[in-house]
């Protein structure tokens, strides 16, 4: 099979690529391991993960995105290169043409430099889609009716939110608060509290596994290892559900204000089609335990968490690729 046309879901924790008729192909983190001595690029994706927080002085292992959007050209389009022809596999006969998604309130510079990484990454023709619209298409939410949808994207980096009629975004908001800023939550609060330091990796484990929105009725706890500040030795610990909803009130605070002040920015005729319809949670930060309740219990409009939330975008950006005519009007930029 001849692949000319790849979507990318170019996300600040997560990549994922999506080739029309194949469905997800690849689903790896966003990092890169570097070689600080000659610049040399070492791992890409997994492999690279594997080595954060356990690299020599020599090699760092960074992440080349930041609150969705590129902070190192030169590694983003490392990486980008490394994704496509690993998608590709084999002989290449064709340049692919690329779609990215990009968080909606993206500034054209930045607009400019996924463009730019993308065709020096490899590409024949870039195009860019928001990432609200992708996510909704992703969804299968009607987002060509004329009718009100809404959709929430809480990523690794960013919470995208957006109103979409008529195949296009009437009003959007974006808050730079994800998956990462529960980890960063995490870590702060175990610091504080227990005097002990974790790292990413296990942050993100514990948000996994017994993270809530809201406090459980049957608490749920997990042992941990760190290092203690006091001391400077290893120690275990057990922290409970409570400890991680407590550590995420203030982002998740902020997810629910972006979220009320979209509603609040509303016409009138779509805010009832949202009451009536409800909102759609997508986004790897979806998995949340209680995060749809939350939002519920705030807004008082019915919150619905789609079918593979992690995967909205990328499928999105996929099934746009395959009808390049009918989605022009939400592309946003192309070259």
């Amino acid at each position: 099979m001849i692949i000319r046309r790849i979507g990318i879901d170019l996300g600040t924790t997560y990549t994922l690529v999506h080739i029309p008729k194949k469905g997800i192909v690849i689903n790896e983190p966003s990092v890169v391991a570097i070689s600080t001595l000659d610049k040399k690029i070492l791992a890409i994706g997994n492999e690279a993960k594997d080595m954060l927080g356990r690299t020599p002085d020599n090699i760092i292992a960074i992440k080349p995105l930041k609150d969705g959007v590129i902070a190192d050209y030169r590694t983003t389009e490392a990486m980008l290169r490394y994704f496509i022809n690993k998608a590709l596999g084999g002989i290449r006969l064709f340049r692919p043409e690329v779609m990215v998604a990009v968080p909606a309130g993206i500034t054209s510079t930045e607009r400019r430099a996924v463009i730019d990484a993308t065709i020096a990454s490899g590409a024949k023709a870039a195009y860019i889609i928001k990432e609200p619209i992708a996510a909704a298409v992703g969804a299968d939410i009607p987002i060509g009716s004329a009718a009100g949808h809404m959709i929430v994207d809480i990523g690794g980096g960013t919470a995208e939110m957006a109103v979409i009629s008529l195949g296009g975004v009437v009003t959007s908001t974006s808050v730079r608060v994800g998956g990462n800023k529960f980890d960063a939550a995490i870590m702060e609060f175990i610091r504080r509290k227990y005097n002990l330091a974790i790292g990413e990796r296990t942050a993100e484990d514990i948000k996994i596994n017994i993270g809530s929105a809201l406090y459980l009725e049957n608490k749920l706890t997990m042992e941990i290892k760190g290092r203690d500040l006091v001391t400077g030795l290893p120690r275990n610990i057990v922290i409970s559900s409570d400890d991680v909803t407590e550590a995420l009130q203030d982002a998740l605070e902020a997810i629910v204000a972006a979220v009320k002040g979209l509603l609040s920015g509303t016409p009138p005729e779509l805010a009832s089609d949202i009451m009536d319809k409800g909102m759609v949670l997508s986004g790897g930060s979806a998995l949340l335990r209680n995060i749809d309740q939350l939002i519920y219990r705030t807004t008082d409009v019915p919150v619905f968490i789609a079918d593979e939330p992690m995967l909205c975008v990328a499928k999105g950006t996929g099934i746009a690729l395959e009808n390049l005519e009918s989605y022009r009007r939400s592309i946003l930029a192309s070259k």
